[in-house]
């Protein structure tokens, strides 16, 4: 059995902590789970609307607050200040929230813009504050044709750029125009029964982690930053 060396002379051993049972949360927080959800069209009869309204319900009815983000008038990103009524409503949300559901059609192969546009809205980081990291997500798509993933695989993609907590389970709704009642409300279908199961996985695990994202998202490197930052402002001669 090879013995490895375990000095680590390249670490700063007060920036250095060893994960523990008891660093985390031991008192719950009892409050509604804050939950976001963005779709990805502007048509009058939005399948990914509908899938999102359709998810709004079950988070409801499972105990979470929910908000829809309307995309209607939010601009391009960089063609008008981040001063915008619906930008600022955007960011509001996404600070609100402790876990989002991204729904979007695939065209041409990919997310919409409409889609890829609200998130690209949100900063990695707003002041102190960091809007989305250490938050849940879910994501899901609806196809016009045959099941694809395409879509929820960049929005994977996305939720890690973000720093979120993107959840293992996933929804595609094929030829979604089918899925659908006249009153916009989804047929009983295993497609439904799946958006259900990701919904559900979303509430346990937003549930679990919330009381502990800070913790969770606690970095070493950055850590070793901000210590680095400190002594160069302590040390500063002269403002």
């Amino acid at each position: 059995m090879t013995v490895l060396d375990t000095s680590l002379p390249n670490i700063e051993q007060e920036q250095f902590k060893r994960p523990a049972p008891e660093d985390f949360t031991q008192r719950l927080s009892t409050h509604k789970p804050k939950i976001l959800l963005l779709y990805g069209s502007l048509r009058e009869r939005s399948f990914s609307r509908l899938v999102i309204e359709e998810c709004a319900r079950l988070l409801d009815v499972m105990g979470a607050e929910t908000r829809i983000f309307d995309p209607s008038g939010l601009p391009l990103p960089d063609d008008a200040p981040d001063t915008h009524a619906k930008v600022q409503e955007l960011r509001e949300l996404a600070i609100w929230s402790e876990g989002q559901v991204w729904c979007s059609p695939e065209r041409h192969g990919s997310m919409t813009g409409i889609m890829k546009a609200q998130i690209d809205w949100i900063p990695l980081s707003a002041g102190a504050v960091r809007p989305t990291q250490g938050k849940t997500l879910a994501v899901m798509q609806v196809c016009g044709g045959s099941q694809s993933f395409n879509a929820v695989n960049q929005l994977r993609v996305l939720g890690r750029w973000m720093r979120m907590l993107t959840i293992p389970n996933q929804s595609s709704v094929a030829k979604a125009f089918l899925e659908f009642e006249q009153d916009g409300r989804m047929k009983p279908s295993g497609y439904y029964n799946r958006i259900v199961d990701v919904m559900e996985e979303l509430m346990k695990f937003t549930l679990l982690s919330r009381d502990n994202s800070a913790y969770l998202t606690d970095r070493y490197s950055e850590r070793v930053e901000s210590a680095e930052q400190l002594m160069n402002r302590v040390n500063q001669r002269s403002l």
